[in-house]
């Protein structure tokens, strides 16, 4: 395991704060001399975009001293500030989140003193991009519902699919909303289908959040 990984499964463990966080404290400290910046994102579906659009760009970002840290859930955002921004390791930070989770962003990056009267220009400044309104959302908007359910039957789930969107609850809504949601029906397939869609995404569509974080990392 390289030593970016190490530091954040070590970052991620010491925000949890139970029996192991004096531990995973000592050890990110350790680690963190090789950190050139911290990208906090949401959860691991947001990890596995980052890393693989990086990878198409030709970049490794383990190699660039970029470590990709998930929160496990927006709410977490104020303690990974605490350990890896000013409280804590003091280390330059960048992130992603959703529109629903800006506002929790924006009061945890000022309670820290990273910012004051944030607004939606002053977080993307700061490296913090908004998803409109998740990842899969923006996603789903570059490659178009044709290309995505192209992906899915390459995936070989055009069947599940089908039977997805012929659920009542389903049956009347757009084809991106049922996209999105079959994305989420399931542990795992978020982060499948973020590689997924990466991989056959148009570089000259990149979702704007994914284009500005990684041109500011």
């Amino acid at each position: 395991m390289d030593e970016l990984r190490r530091f954040s499964q070590a970052a991620v463990a010491w925000a949890a704060d139970g029996a192991e966080s004096g531990t995973a404290a000592a050890e990110a400290r350790e680690l963190a001399d090789g950190v050139r910046t911290v990208v906090l994102v949401e959860g691991s579906s947001d990890q596995v975009a980052i890393e693989a659009l990086a990878t198409r760009h030709g970049r490794e970002l383990s190699t660039d001293g970029i470590a990709v840290v998930p929160l496990g859930g927006a709410m977490s955002i104020g303690r990974f500030l605490d350990v890896c921004g000013p409280p804590g390791l003091g280390l330059p930070l960048a992130g992603l989140c959703d529109i629903g989770e800006e506002r929790h962003f924006r009061r945890h990056l000022e309670r820290v003193g990273l910012g004051s009267g944030l607004t939606r220009a002053g977080l993307e400044t700061l490296g913090f991009q908004v998803c409109v309104d998740d990842l899969e959302d923006e996603l789903i908007r570059a490659l178009g519902a044709e290309g995505v359910q192209q992906v899915i039957e390459a995936q070989g789930e055009m069947r599940p699919f089908r039977t997805f969107q012929g659920q009542p609850a389903q049956r009347e809504r757009p084809v991106e909303h049922q996209l999105r949601r079959f994305m989420g029906t399931h542990s795992g397939r978020k982060a499948l289908y973020a590689q997924a869609l990466i991989a056959h995404l148009d570089l000259k569509r990149v979702p704007r959040p994914l284009e500005r974080l990684l041109t500011h990392v």
